[in-house]
């Protein structure tokens, strides 16, 4: 009989073991290129990739019994989750395969009490979404059927963001800057880009009003201005996404006015292709196609803003609600 908890057992025998890789095809979505053992893990990496969540199938397996000096039972968990630092290992709906599979876990627990694991039921998807980053997906009667595709995932977001206040920080090295929003699509993402710059700054928000107007530069006004003097001042604009450029091309001939030492602008994300102006964007976070897309700040109707990530909209949402009013320009 192999022992069932060893903890005596040195550390040479307990090393993990590199699996085979399942890869059977290298096209195609992730998870119709692995070979699974079984359907639903199969639905679970369809569910994973729907979602945006990184994952590796049966990556490792773990020694978790012996007999003498021998390797006796291994344990193998379905996925790694590599952004999460998380091993997944499913249940099916037959109890007899349950509760071996509890035992395997606890037993997997007890010997590498450093490896993150989770038994998962078909009920804890909503948990382990929460985990990810995802638990906000039914707030405000966001139906699973109005989202098109998860666009940027909360982990490509705040690797982004950390990457763009990493340059900032080197391109402003030893000098201030003043950090202005355009409200109020920028909030989340100017808030988690300020945490990471390391020069020294001030932060102010200005708000623009739109007009049906015939020229373009009859179409915008500042609502609300910023309140911090410019003059001399390094500023940086901080938008939530450029579509045509005409709306900041607009801020930035009003910013210059004020004599600012050098203005340049941060977007989180970016559509090149629909650009009507000719203007530089110094900092890009994503560049988008042409699909309407809420989350992490944007909105519809003012909704969504709270999303952890970005995802488009199903058009016949937006389509259906332009018979009332026409949906929100931006940019």
């Amino acid at each position: 009989m192999a022992s069932s908890a060893p903890l005596h057992v040195p550390q040479k025998w307990r090393r993990p073991v590199r699996q085979r890789s399942r890869l059977v095809r290298r096209t195609g979505p992730a998870h119709a290129r692995v070979e699974f053992a079984h359907p639903s893990e199969q639905e679970f990496a369809r569910f994973l990739d729907y979602y945006r969540i990184r994952w590796v199938y049966e990556p490792v397996s773990f020694p978790i019994g012996w007999d003498e000096d021998r390797i006796a039972e291994m344990f193998t968990p379905d996925f790694y989750l590599p952004e999460h630092d998380m091993y997944v290992e499913l249940t099916t709906m037959k109890q007899s395969l349950v509760t071996p599979k509890n035992r395997k876990v606890r037993m997997l627990r007890e010997l590498y009490p450093d490896v993150s694991v989770t038994l998962l039921y078909r009920k804890d998807h909503q948990q382990l979404l929460a985990k990810a980053g995802y638990g906000s997906i039914e707030v405000q009667n966001l139906r699973k059927q109005d989202i098109g595709d998860i666009v940027i995932s909360p982990v490509e977001l705040e690797t982004r963001v950390r990457s763009l206040a990493t340059k900032i920080s080197r391109d402003y090295r030893g000098r201030s800057i003043v950090l202005v929003g355009v409200l109020k699509g920028i909030t989340f993402f100017m808030a988690d880009l300020a945490r990471q710059i390391k020069v020294p700054f001030v932060i102010d928000y200005l708000d623009l009003k739109r007009y049906a107007g015939a020229q373009p530069r009859e179409r915008v006004s500042i609502a609300r201005d910023i309140d911090y003097p410019i003059e001399g001042r390094h500023v940086l604009l901080v938008e939530d996404i450029v579509n045509t450029g005409l709306t900041l091309d607009y801020l930035l001939s009003e910013l210059r006015q004020r004599n600012p030492a050098s203005v340049e602008v941060v977007t989180l994300l970016d559509r090149p292709t629909r650009r009507l102006v000719d203007l530089t964007v110094r900092y890009v976070g994503f560049q988008i196609p042409n699909d309407y897309v809420v989350g992490y700040g944007l909105d519809y109707r003012e909704l969504y803003r709270n999303l952890p990530f970005i995802c488009t909209l199903r058009s016949s949402l937006y389509e259906l609600g332009a018979a009332a009013a026409t949906p929100p320009t931006v940019n």
